[in-house]
Parts: C-alpha cells; structure tokens; sequence
C-alpha cells in the first residue's frame, strides 16, 4: 500500500496534503488499525477543499486538480479494510507483510529457470511437487516435539 501511494504522490511532493497523506503513510507499518483508520479520516477532512478543487477546461468540462492526490485516496479507501486484517482476532498468527510468499516464488522461479527444457505436463507435476513439499516441511516445522 505504501508503494502504491508513492507512486502517485512521487519521492517529494509538492502539495502540502500530499505531503501529510506521504507521512501518514510513513507511520501505516507501526501504528494499529484504529489509530491509522482515524489518523486518515482526520487528513480527509483537513483536506476537503484540496480534494475537491475542480479545474475547467477548454471544452467547458471540469475534472479534478489534483488527479493523482485524489487517485492516492481512492486506492487507500478500497484497500482500507483489507489493511489490517492481520489484527483481527481470529487471525492469530498471520504475518503482517507478504514477504513469505515473495520468497517462495521467487524460490519456485529460480528452480523452473535452472530446468527449462521441461515440457509443460513436466512443469505442472514440478510446480504441485515443490508446494507439496513446501507444505510437508512446513508442517514438520509446526509439530511441537512429544514430551
């Protein structure tokens, strides 16, 4: 999420509420879901008139001035409830980041690229026998040892 509103808000914003939106972003990572949720809620409404400045063209239409700003907003409402998940109750356990899986494909890519003369059926039978094995080790790893 951080690097998806960095992309629209650049390394060095020039807009004050980008610049508030980037270091309410720096924080998303060490702050709860509550916290964060309303620490954004207060953003929007200092920011209101920004966000709804409109600009008129040449063809008498109007769009937004701050198309980036507001496409910044739209991608943090949508993925809002999703943020968090991991600090819900009966997620015990769930890692805050993907980085677990990322290493896992990545894992996957590099053993398909060291074979890749193998067929395609080859490759489907490689790709189930490296997940299979990877949730077998995984499972021996979560056994506790017998008393």
């Amino acid at each position: 999420m951080k690097q998806i509103i960095k992309r629209y808000l650049t390394q060095n914003p020039r807009l004050k509420a980008a610049r508030a939106l980037k270091e309410l972003m720096a924080s998303l990572t060490s702050s709860n879901g509550e916290k964060f949720k309303a620490e954004y809620q207060l953003w929007k409404e200092r920011w209101s008139n920004t966000l709804s400045k409109r600009s008129l063209l040449k063809s008498g239409k109007s769009q937004y001035t701050h198309k980036r700003l507001r496409s910044a907003m739209h991608s943090l409402d949508f993925y809002m409830p999703y943020l968090f998940t991991y600090q819900d109750p009966e997620c015990k356990g769930m890692p805050n980041t993907n980085n677990k899986i990322e290493g896992t494909f990545t894992d996957l890519k590099k053993n398909l690229n060291n074979h890749s003369g193998m067929s395609i059926e080859n490759r489907k039978r490689f790709i189930c026998g490296f997940f299979l094995e990877l949730a077998a080790s995984l499972s021996m790893k979560e056994q506790e040892p017998s008393k």
